[in-house]
Order: structure tokens, then sequence, then C-alpha cells
């Protein structure tokens, strides 16, 4: 500001747009000081290249895989008590569906319980005596199936599967004894199924996005908020403290080298996955790059904000795992958020990892564009300014 005359002999304040520039230019040089020893540290710890270059490949290439729901190859234990052509025709029914996987059979239904119990067997499937008998005289039979609940998920599925062998070979009996003519004039009704934006079902597809949204989001809160502690540890933290440099450049000299590691991370990734596991791209990169930057702005913010709280490394490890077991299990990486009961919804209006796998998956799997993704951009703008802020106020900085 600036105070002086008008023509006419008033008073007045002006601004002197020449001293803020040189004020701006000074604080942008000192900025960029910091950033220059920021990136040296990085570049000069060869354990951080590492954690950098190879850990999300890594990652990708293991987890994609390992986390698939998919059922394949339940383990199926038949106690056939009929023993009759059609008790057969239906256990070869099972034999040929690539779902199951035949473990042989028993009479002993402690056995077939023992078998359950070692985690041998994960279906068993019994036919009771009579059972061919009771299909032509009565037109209706009876079967047991008997199925590992441990993992619900994967009992309904495989129960899913279970049936639709039952289905399939129940028509074939209706075909043989009445005739093909008989189901074709029966009042059926036959849907058509189109699966829009994983066409093929593929489980890479969907999870290869959630576990990125992981990788990007642990990198960047652990590296940012190690990095500031690791100052306090060596003692490094007392000199920046008697310069003249502000809070703001110091957390801003913290935050941007990881937020341009994070969104790099971000791209190798998407280009292994789309290598690796042929992931499809149907949206503007640029829409998802543009929302991943707004986003890691609050995520190392955050990282930054728990590091004013620590005191170590260990404590910053500790702290963010536990905030990022919360942020991970609840974002919808295994189960879609909608699944989840209604307290479980609410909390995760506060979860930024919920609103960046959504939104990932939105882009690369439908095309979604800047225009569907605004609710999800108006709370991470929201976050990212909040945890910002947070982190510069909190920094304790004593010249």
């Amino acid at each position: 500001m600036k105070t002086g005359e008008s023509k006419n002999g008033q008073p007045y304040l002006g601004i002197d747009i020449s001293l803020l520039i040189t004020q701006f230019l000074k604080e942008m040089k000192t900025l960029i000081y910091i950033l220059q020893k920021e990136f040296t540290q990085i570049f000069r710890d060869k354990r951080m290249l590492v954690i950098i270059l190879m850990v999300p490949v890594l990652q990708m290439l293991i987890l994609v895989y390992a986390a698939n729901f998919d059922v394949k190859n339940a383990d199926l234990l038949v106690i056939d008590n009929d023993m009759s052509q059609t008790s057969r025709g239906l256990i070869n029914k099972f034999s040929g569906s690539p779902f199951f996987r035949m473990m042989g059979s028993t009479f002993s239904e402690k056995e077939a319980d023992d078998l359950m119990k070692s985690n041998e067997a994960d279906i068993i499937l019994k036919i009771p005596a009579g059972f061919e008998k009771s299909l032509l005289r009565d037109d209706k039979a009876s079967l047991q199936l008997i199925v590992n609940a441990i993992n619900g998920s994967a009992a309904e599925i495989s129960t899913g599967y279970a049936r639709n062998v039952i289905m399939s070979h129940n028509k074939n009996i209706i075909a043989e004894t009445y005739g093909l003519a008989k189901i074709e004039n029966r009042g059926v009704i036959n849907p058509v199924v189109r699966f829009w934006y994983n066409d093929l079902l593929d489980y890479k597809h969907y999870m290869a996005p959630g576990i990125l949204v992981i990788l990007v989001t642990i990198i960047g809160m652990f590296l940012s908020g190690m990095n500031l502690v690791k100052e306090k540890e060596i003692g490094t933290t007392e000199q920046l403290n008697v310069t003249p440099i502000k809070k703001y450049q110091l957390i801003a000299g913290k935050l941007i080298p990881f937020w341009f590691i994070a969104l790099f991370d971000l791209a190798l990734g998407l280009l292994f996955a789309k290598v690796a596991f042929n992931l499809p791209i149907e949206g503007n990169l640029f829409v998802l790059f543009a929302f991943a930057s707004i986003y890691l702005i609050g995520i190392l913010a955050a990282g930054l904000l728990i590091s004013t709280f620590a005191e170590t490394q260990q404590q910053v490890l500790f702290i963010a795992f536990f905030f990022m077991m919360i942020f991970v299990l609840m974002g919808g990486v295994f189960t879609s958020v909608e699944s989840m009961p209604r307290w479980a919804q609410i909390i995760d209006i506060f979860n930024p990892v919920c609103y960046f796998m959504d939104v990932i998956r939105m882009v690369l799997l439908k095309g979604s564009g800047f225009k569907d993704i605004i609710p999800h951009l108006k709370f991470t703008l929201v976050f990212g300014a909040t945890m910002l802020t947070f982190a510069i106020l909190k920094y304790q900085k004593r010249a």
C-alpha cells in the first residue's frame, strides 16, 4: 500500500504494483531454492528412488491378481446315495463345469463333514436314495447342497453356479422325457443381458484402478509426512526455523516435490495397467489428472499435518497407517459404498479415498467427463484447502 496525495490535494491510499511484483518474485525465488533442496535430497536417496519407481509396479502386479473375488474351481464332494443314471448324469454335468473341481465321492456323511472342516471341500452335493424314482414318478425330486459359508460372498457365488448347473441338467431331463417341443411351447421369458463398461466381466479392470488409488494415496501420505519428520530427527528443522523462510513456503516446498512424484506414479501405474491388464481408458486422462492433482494436495497436506504432531518417523507411520486403514477399507476398493450399512455411508461422505476411487473408475471405464465428477470435485477442493490450511497453521516455526 502507498499513501500519497491526489491531484486536488486530498490524501489517498494506492497499491504499488511494482512493489507487489517484486515481493512476489522474491518469495517465489525463496520457494524455488527450497524445491531445489528437496529434489536434491529425494534423488540422492537411492531407497527413495526404489520406492518411487519399483514399488508401484510390483504392488500393481501382485495385488491386482491377488485381490480377485472370482470364484473358480470350488472343491465339490458328492454323496450319491441313489447311484442311478440320472444322478450320474448330474455329477458329470458338475464335472464339466469350469467352476467346480471334483474331489471325489463318499457314502459317509461324517467323512464329508470332516473334509469340509479341513477345507478340503467347499461344497457337498448330497443326492438322496430314490432320486431318479421320485423324478420319474412325481416329476420332482430334492437335492441338498451343503456350502462352506465362512466367506459369504464366495458361498453365494458358488451356490449360484451350482444352481445353474442343476437347472441346465433339469432342462436336459425334460427334453429327453417330453421332447424339445414341450420346452419350446412353454411360456418362458428369455431376458437378453448386456453388460456395460466391463462387458467381459474382467475383475482386473475393476481392481486395477482401485489398487492404483491406494498406492498413490499411501505413497503420497507416507512420504510427505516422513520427510518433514526426518528433518526433525536429523536436526535440520532448527536450521530452517531460524531462516526468514515463511511457513507456507516451507510447507509448499515439502508438498510440491511429492505432488509431482505421486502424479508420476499415477501415470506409471496407468501405463503398466494398460500394458499388463489391457485396462480400458474410455475417458479423457486430462480430467483424471486434473482431479488427481487436487486430490493429492489434500492427501499430501494431511501427511504434513500428521508430521506436525509426530516427533519420529515411526509415529508418522502408525498414525498414517491408522487413518489409511479406515480410508482404504471404506473407500470402495473391494465392495461398493452403496452396499455398506447406512452409518458407513455417512462416514464415507468425509472419506477422500472414496471420491477418487469412484472418479478413476468413472473416467477410465465409463468415459465420464468434468460434468459428471463435479460433486466429487467440490468435496475434494474443500478437503484439500482444509488440510493445507491446517498444515500451515499447525506447523510451529520458531525464529
